[in-house]
């Protein structure tokens, strides 16, 4: 069930290479980025949650009376307002979340690409010895 081995002494420092400060630094920066590139990722996972419900919010606006008032939520509370004005707030609310995931998604790939150059020192001088894969 186990998958430990016994290493020999020769074969323990075999793919041993020498981890020097700057090699340290590499790996501490990969690591800070790591965790940032997991929130990015979470906070892009909610604010996409968000377009989709005011999405599915435009089209039931749209379905709707244009004479009554409608409930918006605005922070935690719901307010009731005149169609039009409710549309109105929509498109800026929706233009908001578009920039907001437009800014993640740029820090995001910013991210991941100097995540990649890190990978690609460290895995040239450490081979098989380190482990940046998820």
């Amino acid at each position: 069930m186990n998958n430990l081995r016994l290493v020999e002494h020769d074969d323990e420092n075999e793919d041993a290479a020498e981890v020097t400060w700057e090699d340290q630094q590499r790996i501490n920066t990969f690591s800070k980025l790591n965790n940032r590139m997991r929130s990015l990722e979470d906070k892009l996972h909610e604010l996409q949650q968000t377009k989709e419900a005011l999405d599915d919010l435009a089209t039931e606006l749209e379905l709707a009376d244009e004479d009554e008032s409608v409930l918006y939520k605005v922070g935690e509370t719901f307010l009731h307002m005149p169609h039009n004005r409710a549309m109105k707030r929509l498109e800026r609310d929706q233009a908001v979340l578009d920039d907001k995931l437009s800014s993640l998604g740029s820090r995001s790939d910013d991210c991941q690409k100097e995540m990649n150059e890190l990978k690609v020192a460290l895995y040239a001088k450490f081979g098989r010895a380190i482990n940046l894969d998820e």
